[in-house]
């Protein structure tokens, strides 16, 4: 008896992601069929079963529940990047971590959206509002991994944004090519190339102040 507060707390936390991926979903799939400008809140509602209330108290705007659907993944890099080994350089943890959270060939529905965003003004616009949050929190497990200060220290917002931004871009160029390439390998070679400009503190190859 003592299990069942946890248990239904967990059911019910369950039940809300399935909630919510299933609006970001529906919210995809309409815009794809109609046009972003021509899909509204209670569209999106309605096509889950949902209230337009309900909808609001997991998204803003239709907007963000389309760009959560692909922000999801890479909001996972930072915790992948702290689990890589400490010992490993940091550019290749980054991009290891990058290869396993973002993998549009895997994935068909993430690759149209990843598609509806880049040809999106506003998609793209809300996009960079997620990576932006994404950033900041990987600039922490930057400092962590590199015994800077993420306040102090240059390097880790810095290593952030650019990070992020190469990850941004080669997707971009990833889907601009019609995916022929292989994305994890397109992925590497960039980082690995804004790796070598940037270095790592406390290594040879660092170029910047910490």
């Amino acid at each position: 008896m003592g299990d069942q507060p946890g248990t239904e707390l967990g059911l019910r936390g369950r039940k809300k992601l399935a909630t919510r991926r299933a609006l970001s979903e529906a919210a995809l799939r309409l815009a794809a069929e109609r046009g972003l400008e021509n899909v509204l809140v209670e569209d999106i509602a309605a096509a889950v079963g949902v209230s337009p209330r309900t909808f609001n108290n997991y998204f803003s705007s239709k907007q963000e529940a389309i760009v959560s659907l692909v922000v999801a993944r890479a909001a996972g890099l930072c915790d992948a990047v702290a689990a890589q080994p400490p010992e490993m350089p940091l550019w290749e943890a980054i991009a290891e971590a990058a290869i396993r959270h973002v993998r549009p060939e895997e994935s068909e529905q993430w690759r149209l959206g990843a598609l509806l965003i880049r040809d999106t003004p506003a998609l793209e616009a809300e996009q960079l509002r997620a990576y932006a949050g994404i950033e900041s929190s990987l600039a922490v497990v930057i400092a962590a991994r590199t015994g800077t200060d993420p306040r102090a220290a240059l390097f880790p917002g810095l290593a952030a944004s650019v990070a992020v931004g190469a990850i941004r871009a080669a997707l971009r160029h990833w889907l601009d090519a019609g995916g022929d390439r292989s994305y994890p390998d397109l992925l590497r070679q960039v980082l690995r190339g804004v790796g070598a400009g940037l270095g790592e503190p406390g290594r040879p190859d660092h170029r910047l102040p910490r």
